[in-house]
């Protein structure tokens, strides 16, 4: 039986009996470590181990580690990456150096990654830094000119790969432009035609990428009445269409305000609706069981392209790494950035 259309968060180093019960009985495609369950490499590699026992299949582990603010690996126990915004730096100066920076980076986070048995990273962001916008993106964004955005996170992307760990880039349609945090807020996007055009530049240059996730934002000129993760409209005529995105489609994190704010109804109905609008797989990540199966009752088994898309992206994150020396990438990673 093929698992179920979800991702789930994990937010304690240790599973309780609750937890894994529900697991063993819900189980989903997906896992996603949180800060809280990251105390040390030993006790992670553990627990991805109990976690995969637990679903009763080989899932994938999930993770924000995109450097900067966003990244539940941090010091001491694991180094500190720069912002994506760094790169941007380094391309505008000398575009070689930069891209080489992005790709070595994003090895070395894999090379961190896949040690411990993590092996999918919700990276690279694609969005562009939009002067006046809301600071959610700020310097996640690699830079505001979309050709440098696709230029770095071709490389970043690479260098997951080159890792042994699948990536995802995020948040297809484009999130630069919100003028509120998605969080906390509906964000509505009232840009014109061309200036939408411009904030998918990047993600259709990143087409050809094996997951990609959404953005619970209302893109006024496309549809009016619902956020992009559950618009069949966005969805089927933007994403797919448009943009020409043929693999994995991930929802952003259900339990969002935005979501909350976007329809009535709770964790199932929003399950329901991001699947029934084209979403492949949806992602809800409070580590509270209670809503975790509230969710997992919206969602389906993956079947279809669906289940076809998904084991495309495990293609990625279960390949052995290829051949690196981490002390002289990070010598040379410390040369170009720091």
């Amino acid at each position: 039986m093929s698992p179920s259309s979800c991702a789930l968060g994990i937010r304690q180093p240790k599973l309780d009996a609750n937890l894994r019960s529900f697991l063993k009985e819900a189980q989903p495609w997906g896992l996603i470590l949180f800060r809280d369950a990251c105390v040390s490499r030993e006790q992670v590699h553990a627990l991805c181990g109990v976690l995969r026992e637990a679903v009763g299949h080989d899932a994938l582990i999930w993770i924000d580690q995109e450097g900067g603010r966003v990244a539940r690996l941090r010091p001491p126990e694991w180094p500190a990456w720069p912002p994506c915004a760094r790169y941007g730096q380094l391309f505008d100066a000398d575009a070689r150096a930069g891209e080489e920076a992005a790709h070595l980076g994003h090895r070395l986070i894999a090379h961190e990654l896949k040690a411990i048995g993590i092996d999918a990273d919700f990276a690279p962001v694609l969005d562009l830094e939009i002067e006046g916008a809301d600071k959610i993106v700020g310097d996640r964004a690699f830079s505001s000119r979309p050709a440098a955005i696709a230029a770095l996170a071709r490389e970043s992307l690479r260098g997951l790969h080159d890792g042994g760990v699948a990536g995802c880039i995020k948040h297809m349609p484009g999130h630069g432009r919100a003028l509120a945090d998605s969080h906390l807020a509906l964000p509505r996007v009232a840009a014109r035609e061309d200036d939408l055009a411009n904030d998918i530049a990047p993600f259709a240059a990143l087409a050809d990428a094996e997951a990609a996730m959404t953005a619970h934002i209302v893109y006024e000129a496309w549809d009016g009445d619902r956020p992009a993760t559950c618009s069949p409209i966005v969805i089927g005529s933007i994403i797919r269409e448009r943009i020409g995105f043929r693999g994995l489609l991930m929802s952003d994190d259900l339990d969002m305000k935005a979501l909350q704010f976007a329809m009535n109804g709770g964790l199932k109905q929003r399950a329901e609706t991001a699947l029934r609008a084209g979403c492949d797989v949806v992602l809800q990540c409070s580590g509270v069981v209670s809503d975790m199966a509230e969710a997992v009752d919206g969602c389906s088994r993956l079947t279809g392209d669906s289940l076809v898309r998904a084991r495309a992206v495990e293609s990625f994150a279960k390949r052995a790494a290829t051949e690196f020396d981490a002390e002289a990438g990070w010598a040379r990673f410390k040369e170009l950035v720091l």
